[in-house]
């Protein structure tokens, strides 16, 4: 799938966090895909109306980002342009959870990208959650999963050890990875990102997502044991795997 999105080089606006924008714009451009960072509301809906994708991060939300995410949003509802929420921390404070059901309500989303206890928080399950971590607790993923992805009529997709994706009827899984990856900032936001990068040239959403994630996990299991150089490690093998070199 990588090397599809590098053949059709999508424009992807993301509005997102600045802990993670600089690796974000970086990972974007090692697929072949073209990132633009706006979060001004006074040219946001400008901005979404020349991008073939747009991601949604609350990572850092405020009260201004947040109204931002509103109007982009609704701007990429009206012109057809595809929609990756990802809800981070949602279950860590219920200003988050407030703007995350906010914007659910008012925007038509193609896809969630969280992880299990971003999830439970969206569905109302009782999870102990770590932050904007995944934290612990008890449900059957795939079908609170499916559940969501039926009320929102969206996919889902929910990150981890096993990977899945759902459109509310079938579930794939994507297995792999390297644990490594959850010891570095911004690999989930960067995968939303890429997420948005494939819905913007997918023939078959469900199954190019599905393709996505697995290319993801290859990409980091090619890497070495140190934190410190995994990120930049990561993003060759994003590279090359893009350009047809596994």
């Amino acid at each position: 799938m990588l090397t599809t999105i590098k053949k059709s080089s999508p424009l992807v606006h993301c509005i997102t966090n600045y802990v993670v924008a600089n690796f974000t714009a970086n990972g974007l451009l090692a697929i072949g895909a073209s990132p633009v960072m706006a979060d001004e509301v006074e040219e946001v809906a400008d901005m979404v109306a020349i991008s073939q994708g747009l991601l949604i991060n609350i990572g850092t939300i405020n009260s201004r980002t947040a109204d931002t995410m509103l109007v982009a949003g609704k701007k990429a509802n009206v012109l057809g342009i595809p929609i990756v929420l990802d809800p981070v921390g949602i279950g860590a404070t219920a200003y988050r959870k407030k703007v995350v059901m906010d914007l659910l309500a008012h925007i038509q989303f193609q896809c969630i990208r969280c992880n299990a206890g971003e999830l439970a928080a969206i569905a109302g399950v009782s999870w102990e959650g770590k932050g904007v971590d995944s934290g612990i607790g008890n449900m059957d993923i795939e079908i609170v999963a499916k559940e969501v992805a039926l009320n929102y009529q969206c996919l889902v997709v929910v990150t981890g050890p096993k990977d899945i994706v759902t459109d509310g009827q079938q579930v794939l899984e994507v297995n792999g990875g390297n644990e490594l990856a959850t010891r570095v900032t911004g690999m989930g936001c960067l995968l939303s990102a890429v997420c948005a990068a494939t819905l913007a040239v997918a023939e078959h959403p469900l199954q190019d997502i599905a393709s996505v994630l697995l290319d993801y996990k290859q990409a980091a299991e090619q890497r070495g044991p140190e934190v410190g150089t995994f990120a930049v490690q990561f993003i060759n093998s994003l590279q090359m795997i893009a350009e047809g070199n596994r």
